[in-house]
């Protein structure tokens, strides 16, 4: 599917700000306290031998109870590579277009806006079915449709190829009524990553500069060096040191075996900025990730991009998934439509 080349509009007036979100509620502490003797202990034993086959895509199949927010429309939609799905909650604005006989976007209303979710997972793991849920509320509070991507994960193909698959699904969007100008990208973790490797890419290609990205508690760096001089290495409930400094040795090893024709993917923070749209980041005051998105927020400060720095105290990483039973995560998520709001 090809997209015609587009004329980049001005950019936004450029600034960057940072909120602190204080207040750690007892779900907060229950949830924080479950993660640190559930999850952090199977990735402490997944660190040690990271190469074994692993279980990964049964976490996927494994999280059918989480259910999208009752009233939440859904379909399957077939990517060249890799299945996606579109979602759109009660109340939230309808796919914009149908694709006419002749493959181009027919009929559709509303103001166009969309959104395209990149799910998290270290590159790995989880999927479509993980992150249902937490995409349905994205959907909720934006009031725009999703369009979720099941991209192509290590250990079998390289970042590169998740990277393409995002822009595939950024190209259907376009191709059913959602000009890129109209499109927020947004994703948690490792998705956090490849939001902003693939609104980069969707600058460079031409075809259009995205309204906006959203990244919730991203890696933004496959350097580790960073993280693992931090405190937040000893404090964060969810990933072990070992862990941090094992990914990189799996991203190398991927693009080793199966990146034939691939060109490796630059660290986000390395990046040339200064075409980037207007960006939210939200983070945890002691998770692992914390380093990378205030590095990111600076980083786009710098090259002149507007940015948002939301840091919530103590929050686990990724804790937006757990709206609904957390309620820093709900707020969480509040924040994130009144960003996309504020774009249209």
């Amino acid at each position: 599917m090809s997209v015609a080349r587009t004329e980049l509009l001005p950019l936004p007036t450029h600034h960057a700000t940072t909120r602190e979100f204080a207040g750690v509620s007892t779900r907060s502490r229950a949830l924080s306290f479950s993660m640190r003797r559930t999850v952090r202990p199977f990735i402490e034993a997944w660190s040690y031998a990271p190469t074994l086959p692993w279980p990964a895509s049964a976490i996927d199949h494994l999280a059918f109870p989480l259910v999208p927010v009752p009233g939440t429309h859904r379909r399957r939609v077939d990517l060249p590579m890799c299945p996606a799905e579109l979602l759109w909650a009660q109340g939230a604005a309808p796919p914009a277009a149908q694709v006419g006989m002749d493959g181009t976007a027919v009929g559709g209303g509303m103001d166009g806006t969309a959104v395209l979710y990149l799910h998290g997972g270290a590159f790995l793991c989880c999927g479509l079915t993980t992150h249902r849920h937490l995409v349905s509320r994205i959907s909720a509070t934006t009031g725009a449709a999703v369009l979720a991507v099941g991209y192509r994960m290590l250990p079998r193909h390289p970042i590169r190829r998740a990277v393409e698959d995002g822009l595939d699904g950024l190209r259907w969007l376009v191709a059913h009524g959602h000009p890129a100008e109209r499109v927020v990208i947004a994703g948690d973790s490792a998705g956090g990553f490849l939001t902003f490797a693939v609104a980069h890419e969707a600058v460079r290609l031409g075809i259009g500069r995205p309204a906006g990205t959203v990244a919730l508690s991203p890696l933004t760096d496959l350097d580790p060096r960073g993280k693992l001089d931090h405190p937040n290495s000893h404090r964060c409930a969810v990933f072990p040191r070992r862990a941090v400094a094992v990914l990189p040795t799996l991203v190398e090893r991927a693009e080793r075996l199966g990146g034939e024709g691939a060109e490796p993917v630059a660290s986000p923070v390395d990046l040339d900025l200064s075409e980037m749209p207007p960006a939210l980041i939200q983070t945890g005051s002691e998770e692992m990730t914390y380093v990378d998105a205030e590095l990111m927020a600076r980083r786009l400060q710098l090259a002149g991009v507007s940015a948002e720095l939301q840091v919530w105290e103590k929050q686990v990483h990724a804790f937006q998934a757990a709206a609904g039973v957390v309620p820093e995560s709900g707020r969480a998520i509040a924040e994130i439509g009144r960003f996309v709001r504020e774009l249209r």
